[in-house]
């Protein structure tokens, strides 16, 4: 139902690390399906700390939460190049408008991103950096050949952005975990090696 929704729709394709949506913004006036690439959702305090909401992939949209004619919620970058879809708001709702499946699919993406949202505010909330750390490397974590492993590239600034730390202490936190055996690097990925600590 996608396809026919963004069958009109202007293609584009831009570099790694194009802002495309700006925290607090009213200009944009557009929705936005990923065709290829990755983009990064994120919020930005005054003195540019960034705390990642969501990494959205090939399939995934954005720029909805601009329907209600409010600010935009959060800032999106793309994280390598990546081709989009553009297309209008007013078409946007149109389309939810005449076509009732297609709107509960909708409720239901903004439902499922809800809760991940309450997860992440209650992570930051009540556990302690080196749980949020773990939590996060299992959530990422999917099994290759009988283990654990994450292959996606991550910086120390990446796991510090996502557990909303400092990057010292996100660093800190990750030697402990390579050195106590909970995880092990090789060959550019994460593998899981042992119970991670949490109080989950």
């Amino acid at each position: 139902m996608l396809r026919a929704l963004f069958a009109h729709a202007v293609v584009k394709t831009v570099p790694k690390n194009t802002m495309l949506i700006a925290e607090g913004e009213r200009t944009t006036d557009s929705v936005y399906l990923i065709q290829s690439g990755k983009v990064k959702v994120f919020l930005c305090s005054a003195d540019g700390k960034e705390v990642d909401l969501d990494v959205l992939e090939p399939g995934d949209y954005f720029g909805e939460m601009g329907l209600d004619q409010g600010a935009r919620s959060a800032s999106v970058v793309s994280m390598e190049r990546s081709q989009l879809a553009v297309i209008r708001k007013s078409e946007f709702k149109k389309f939810v408008a005449q076509n009732p499946d297609f709107a509960m699919q909708f409720i239901l993406k903004l439902i499922a991103r809800t809760r991940s949202l309450l997860k992440n505010v209650k992570r930051l909330a009540l556990l302690d950096v080196t749980d949020r750390v773990a939590r996060l490397l299992l959530d990422m974590a999917t099994e290759e050949d009988g283990k654990l492993v994450i292959t996606e590239k991550l910086s120390k600034r990446d796991i510090a952005n996502r557990v909303g730390a400092t990057r010292e202490m996100a660093s800190r936190v990750f030697k402990d975990l390579v050195s106590s055996g909970y995880i092990e690097l090789e060959a550019q990925k994460i593998t899981i090696a042992g119970r991670l600590p949490q109080h989950w």
